[in-house]
């Protein structure tokens, strides 16, 4: 074989292999969960909070009817739970024989309050939206495996970044829930420097705007 062909032909396998691995896992199910009346840690209610999520694999109980086999895998800001269905996350964790293989493990994939197709102020409240924190995106997530899902105990809970925060969080709210808690990209500690900076200015250049200001008084 020619060798520049040979030094062409390599990468283009080993992409070939990876898309191969990559799809070597269910096909995940999409739907929404509504929760009526959700009251938030401000006090504020909203009539229907919409929680979107993907599963794959199947729920398993034991003979007491304990789920033994559910993953919770939580998303970063401006993230989602689609993030997780790529090459680099799902390829190589949900496939055959892998460390969170699909055929043996629920796997749940929600999308946090304010982001991808839940609930979010952007559909439609806008700034009458109501204040929300993680222990809300929190207890929103509790409600969706629980009441939703029929979910009452996690093999492991994970997530990165925000959702690394969510897992410190669900670690100290529903301590029993779980066997384990996995944090990814993040610190159990409240957000500082350059990060709290940035994000001021973001808040601050919003709420000053004044399509913003004429939006929050209608």
């Amino acid at each position: 074989m020619n060798p520049i062909i040979r030094i062409f032909t390599l990468p283009l396998f080993l992409l070939a292999v990876s898309f191969a691995s990559a799809a070597d896992y269910p096909t995940p199910t999409e739907s929404d969960f509504t929760i009526r009346d959700f009251k938030f840690a401000s006090g504020q209610t909203l009539p229907e909070l919409r929680l979107h999520y993907r599963t794959l694999g199947k729920p398993e109980k034991d003979a007491q009817g304990k789920t033994t086999n559910a993953v919770l895998i939580m998303h970063g800001t401006t993230g989602s739970g689609a993030q997780f269905i790529r090459p680099e996350f799902a390829g190589e964790l949900f496939g055959k024989d892998q460390l969170l293989d699909a055929t043996k493990f629920f796997i749940v994939l929600p999308d946090g309050v304010g982001h991808g197709k839940s609930s979010k102020p952007s559909d439609a409240m806008h700034a009458k939206f109501p204040r929300y924190g993680y222990v809300d995106m929190v207890e929103a997530q509790y409600r969706l495996l629980t009441e939703g899902l029929g979910v009452d105990h996690a093999r492991l809970v994970m997530g990165t970044s925000m959702g690394g925060m969510h897992t410190w969080l669900w670690g100290e709210l529903h301590p029993d829930f779980m066997d384990a808690l996995m944090p990814l990209a993040s610190l159990p500690t409240q957000i500082s420097g350059r990060n709290r900076g940035w994000r001021r200015i973001v808040i601050d250049g919003i709420r000053n705007d004044r399509e913003y200001l004429r939006i929050s008084r209608l």
